[in-house]
């Protein structure tokens, strides 16, 4: 019933959980390198029947250094009723779905006000429009996989600028898994130039009151992975960055930032079928369930950070997660949880993130032994210690 009321409450708005989490985020980011990164989940999708679907656009900080989850900076709901792909031509670029792209860009900029050192937007190819290069708040960056084939400012083609660009070097990465593909290692032969992009020919912006400005400056990087294994695609990334890439080093530093792409993937699974399965909620839409999701996508955050984090590299305090108030009671609970083997102690800092991981995946059903725990291990874990935690707050009135 409270969670009924909760979500039902005309007071509770996914706008003021999202910022709520963002004040929690700021205060991270001080004195990083921050990458933010975008993109779009579909929720629930009717299409074929009604014509409308529920589709969901977060916008997550990370560290660009250490990779460690630092928390949300935006999330919208997008309401998609179709009929509208005939018309896309026409209609100015605010009154698009694709502004979204735009609008977390620039909701990024926060983070450059609350001290990151840089900022530096992450997006796939649905971001590759070229008002969000345009309108690109002064001083983030950008890196965008491209999507369209351009017609630069020289007049050449954007897929035959690199035709007698020189090889920069390679680097060997580790490739994580996708669909139908295993994680493998690859090698990526890496080229880059300076172009110019220029303005589409369509109507203006209202939230800037004129057209896109000519041409944009930007890089232009290709890795393409070499020798990959028979019968297998081989990984091709073309990305637009505003990062300049004169050398390897530069070039390895880009991709090294896409790389962080992935997180977002596994946010969404832990999301649906890999944690919360969110898509299998019944509560209606409209209010109700937008609040639900909010509140899942925060708590979905919350749980990476804890993955992300689980070994302990990045070294970030329980606070970003949890209260630190809970501390003795998690303090006793994880004394009991401990065996006699080394394996089976908690080797982490009291008061650490990677600690309370180490808590919820032990009374989530890990053993210590295999594997490392993945997010519904760590979930499942969490509530017991909720669970556990509620009863310990009691204690003096029982």
């Amino acid at each position: 019933m409270r969670l009924f009321r909760f979500l039902h409450n005309k007071r509770v708005t996914p706008g003021e959980m999202v910022q709520a989490a963002l004040s929690r985020t700021l205060p991270r980011v001080a004195g990083r390198h921050v990458l933010t990164v975008q993109d779009t989940t579909s929720l629930r999708d009717a299409s074929n029947t009604t014509g409308r679907s529920l589709q969901l656009h977060p916008t997550i900080a990370i560290d660009a250094d250490d990779g460690s989850l630092l928390g949300l900076v935006d999330a919208r709901f997008l309401t998609r009723h179709g009929g509208k792909r005939g018309s896309t031509g026409r209609r100015a670029f605010e009154d698009k779905e694709s502004r979204r792209w735009l609008d977390a860009t620039v909701a990024s900029a926060a983070l450059a006000e609350a001290g990151a050192l840089s900022v530096t937007v992450i997006s796939d190819r649905e971001g590759d429009i070229y008002e969000a290069f345009a309108f690109c708040p002064a001083g983030i960056e950008q890196i965008v996989r491209a999507q369209q084939d351009r017609t630069l400012a020289d007049g050449t083609l954007l897929s035959r600028c690199l035709d007698a660009a020189p090889e920069l070097g390679r680097e060997v990465i580790d490739l994580p898994a996708g669909p139908g593909r295993p994680a493998r290692r690859a090698t990526l032969a890496l080229r880059a130039r300076a172009i110019a992009i220029k303005a589409p020919k369509r109507s203006g912006t209202a939230a800037t009151g004129n057209r896109p400005k000519g041409e944009v400056a930007l890089w232009f990087l290709e890795a393409r992975e070499v020798d990959a294994p028979g019968g297998t695609a081989p990984a091709h990334w073309l990305l637009l960055t505003t990062l300049a890439v004169p050398d390897l080093a530069a070039a390895r530093h880009v991709t090294h930032c896409y790389r962080q792409r992935w997180t977002i993937e596994q946010l969404f699974r832990t999301m649906k079928t890999k944690g919360f399965d969110i898509e299998a909620s019944q509560v209606e839409d409209g209010g109700p369930f937008e609040n639900l999701a909010t509140a899942t996508l925060i708590a979905a955050v919350e749980v990476l950070q804890m993955v992300r984090d689980r070994d302990g590299a990045a070294n970030r305090p329980m606070d970003d997660v949890f209260d630190p108030a809970t501390r003795p009671a998690m303090s006793a609970i994880c004394k009991d949880l401990e065996g006699k083997t080394a394996r089976q102690k908690n080797p982490h800092p009291t008061g650490s993130l990677a600690w309370v991981t180490w808590i919820c995946a032990r009374l989530g059903g890990w053993t210590g032994y295999y594997g490392k725990p993945g997010p519904i291990t760590i979930q499942r874990g969490r509530l017991e210690l909720a669970t556990l935690i509620r009863g310990w707050n009691l204690r003096g009135n029982v």
